[in-house]
């Protein structure tokens, strides 16, 4: 084990008891909103001590600005705009803007074959 480096039992139990906060952040929300950012707040510190990275599943549901869990319809809302989606946070009015690569790459990739099949008859 080198130097600042962590095992990787104790980066799968980090894992394990973020994806167990942001679970509960979601079943917490409705009640205790406050709470449910503390637990974001919790899963973040775990991610930052031992050097991983926020579960995909979650790494949209939370502000990166003021760190708030995001409930869609409830303190966010969501908007497609110029082919990025555009998540408003509705405690600090961040804009989180993801851009769709996936559909823009398929639809060029679709371009390419057809060339190609024209150009092989």
């Amino acid at each position: 084990m080198s130097r600042g480096k962590r095992p990787k039992w104790m980066i799968e139990i980090a894992e394990e008891r973020m994806e167990i906060l942001f679970n509960r952040a979601e079943m917490e929300f409705i009640n205790h909103p406050e709470r449910s950012n503390r637990y974001v707040e919790l899963a973040l510190k775990l991610s930052t001590k031992y050097n991983t990275k926020i579960p995909e599943k979650w790494s949209r549901r939370y502000c990166k600005k003021c760190k708030s869990f995001l409930s869609l319809g409830r303190n966010c809302t969501v908007r497609l705009v110029n082919s990025e989606v555009n998540i408003f946070c509705g405690e600090c009015g961040q804009v989180m803007k993801i851009p769709y690569h996936k559909e823009k790459k398929d639809k060029r990739r679709a371009k390419y074959e057809s060339i190609k099949k024209r150009n092989d008859e």
